[in-house]
């Protein structure tokens, strides 16, 4: 009788086990703006040219599910208290997080310091909900 008991409470603790229901949850997505300085220091900019080389080596094969570019002005303090401005070139990339995305960031980052003799890259991520608009489903 003890084993039967035993046997009852095996199949009753496996009866309780929680299983998944409905569809995987969707995976984490980020928007991650890449913000590159065209001034290079001890003079002279970051050209179109040098850019746009920049922009297919590099940035394009770290995302080839697509990203988003924009120039604008950037401005900051520098140590002595004074504003500082400059071309910026902004990079946008939405994507899911994980290890791969993540190297990919950091290997364009550090190339674009490396190229450029630039102190820095900036990076802000964002959480993101991503929707296609592609005529293929109605609205809710």
């Amino acid at each position: 009788m003890r084993h039967l008991t035993i046997a009852a409470l095996i199949l009753a603790s496996g009866a309780c086990a929680t299983r998944p229901t409905g569809p995987p949850p969707d995976p984490e997505i980020v928007a991650d703006r890449l913000f590159f300085g065209r001034a290079i220091p001890g003079g002279g900019a970051v050209s179109d040219t040098e850019w746009r080389a920049f922009l297919e080596e590099v940035v394009t094969p770290a995302f080839p599910g697509g990203l988003t570019v924009w120039r604008a002005d950037g401005q900051w303090l520098d140590e002595q208290g004074r504003i500082v401005r400059e071309p910026v070139m902004v990079v946008e990339v939405i994507h899911e997080t994980g290890p791969a995305a993540e190297a990919a960031i950091v290997r364009v980052a550090d190339e674009y310091r490396r190229r450029f003799h630039q102190e820095a890259a900036l990076r802000v991520t964002e959480d993101a909900r991503m929707r296609l608009f592609d005529g293929g489903e109605e609205e809710p």
